[in-house]
């Protein structure tokens, strides 16, 4: 197949690509940084960027949790309105398969268990709390102790920032897309992605990223909370994979096909952090007790379904992963 990556020169998109070209389909690369003309919001650029192509992989977005909510309207501007072009250019140049770029931050808090009320949703975690170093949501019911779980595709969405909420707005347009002109449409619900050419220094980069930039700056990663959250840090390659079996899996129009995309092994972020740092030759993680209110404590992916249906599964382990990781040069190093 001949399949426009868009993003396709940034941290996953350039490994989508490789990906791509190595199981024998033909790339093309849409990004701004190699064509300042290459933007999803520009009509003209998308249609012709379209023409010959037989599927999309749609990995272009702003990524991230950013500075605040003075961001938002840009990533409305890149996520939403730019995914309402291409598909609508999609739908006119008649391309009917897409692989999109989703994000595990729609679920906002994961899954979690009460001992007596069984599964729960708490709440927003309270400003209040996170300052008293209370960081474990409780029970909404009956404030006990709550133990985390892995999430399913079925879980109730409840995106907790502006990143989050244009993602799942993604989702939707891809869904209204797939009704609309009976084209075929996977959402990869990727968790914490890591690996080779992730962007340094930038507030819109993931946790690994800034542990591995504080890193090279002969810095001690600063770890927000208590190191507790936990997380699914899944390799770029594996990602990458799963980019490559959505595309070829061909399914049934007209609706969205949701998958999880993890390594179905949590680990904390502190954890991360120290094994990051031993691999790279120190200094040792510091634990800081900050937090961001737009973060959530625990969210890991039950990916089974992937691997049931798409024959996908993770090749990189962590320990490997995170080997590999700390000599790897980061985008802009």
């Amino acid at each position: 197949m001949r399949v426009l990556v868009t993003g396709g020169a940034g941290f996953i998109g350039s490994h989508v690509v490789e990906a791509l070209a190595a199981h024998g389909h033909d790339p093309v690369v849409f990004d701004v940084r190699r064509d300042e003309r290459a933007d999803v919001r520009d009509r003209e650029a998308v249609a012709r960027a379209l023409a010959g192509v037989d599927a999309v992989c749609h990995q272009a977005a702003m990524v991230g949790l950013g500075t605040g909510f003075s961001d938002a309207a840009d990533y409305v501007s890149h996520n939403d309105l730019g995914t309402a072009v291409l598909l609508t250019a999609m739908a006119e140049a008649g391309v009917g398969r897409l692989v999109l770029a989703g994000s595990m931050v729609v679920y906002g808090e994961g899954r979690y268990v009460c001992r007596r009320h069984g599964v729960v949703r708490p709440g927003p975690r309270a400003v209040a709390d996170l300052a008293a170093g209370r960081f474990e949501p409780p029970c909404p019911v009956c404030g006990a102790e709550l133990a985390p779980d892995l999430v399913g595709e079925d879980a109730p969405v409840d995106p907790r920032n502006v990143y989050a909420t244009t993602k799942l707005a993604q989702e939707h347009l891809a869904a209204a897309w797939a009704r609309a002109t009976g084209g075929s449409a996977i959402a990869l619900r990727y968790h914490n992605v890591y690996g080779p050419r992730m962007p340094r220094d930038t507030p819109y980069a993931g946790v690994a990223s800034f542990f591995r930039s504080s890193l090279a700056r002969g810095e001690a990663p600063t770890v927000y909370e208590d190191g507790g959250q936990r997380r699914d840090f899944v390799h770029v390659r594996d990602v990458a994979a799963a980019n490559v079996a959505a595309l070829e899996a061909g399914p049934a129009g007209g609706v969205l096909a949701v998958y999880n995309t993890g390594s179905g092994e949590p680990h904390t972020v502190g954890g991360m952090a120290r094994a990051l740092a031993s691999a790279y030759g120190g200094p040792e993680p510091v634990v800081t007790g900050q937090y961001r209110l737009g973060d959530v404590r625990h969210i890991t992916a039950d990916s089974s379904r992937l691997r049931a249906e798409l024959g996908w599964k993770p090749e990189v382990g962590f320990e490997a992963g995170m080997r590999e990781f700390a000599r790897s040069r980061l985008r802009g190093e």
